[in-house]
């Protein structure tokens, strides 16, 4: 490939990629939204330790509230929602080539997803709740996979041209 098409190529990859993402995690919060029970069991389960090895010193961490688990359960649906809000937001602005705002708004829809899917299934579900010990309730391989495609978009948004290379 030229050198004078690779600019072109890179911001159809970050417009592919960001809608890429922006159609998985519509799909989620649309599942999640229909399917509400299925993963309010999970996030259920994870937040009460009740499958993993149960140790006296990390039980305290344990939330069994079930208020306090459909709680966190609406706010992860709900940032779901935002977020392939704002990587819709940010495909469509791919599509009418204004790649610095492009840039800009799937920049942030992707940074919602590395908290969500990081920060909080990773770190905060995967350690601090220590969902890594389940065999029932382990849903870290599902969190890294969104985290690597999230990442990849993340990095070729990043590299993609401004308006004046495009």
């Amino acid at each position: 490939m030229s050198t004078s098409h690779a600019p072109r190529a890179l911001s159809l990859a970050a417009a592919v990629l960001t809608g890429t993402v922006a159609l998985y995690i519509a799909l989620v919060a649309f599942g999640n939204i229909t399917d509400f029970g299925t993963n309010q069991a999970f996030v259920q389960h994870v937040l009460a330790m009740d499958t993993t090895f149960k140790d006296d010193d990390l039980m305290w961490r344990a939330i069994t509230n079930k208020g306090l688990e459909n709680t966190a359960y609406v706010l992860i649906i709900v940032w779901e929602t935002l977020a392939a809000l704002v990587l819709i937001a940010g495909t469509w602005l791919w599509a009418r080539r204004d790649h610095v705002r492009a840039r800009r708004v799937s920049t942030y829809g992707l940074l919602m997803l590395v908290l969500l899917f990081g920060a909080g299934f990773i770190g905060i579900g995967g350690e601090w709740f220590s969902m890594w010990q389940s065999k029932t309730w382990n849903g870290l391989d599902a969190a890294t996979r969104v985290l690597v495609l999230t990442g990849l978009a993340l990095i070729v948004v990043q590299l993609s041209p401004s308006d004046q290379e495009a």
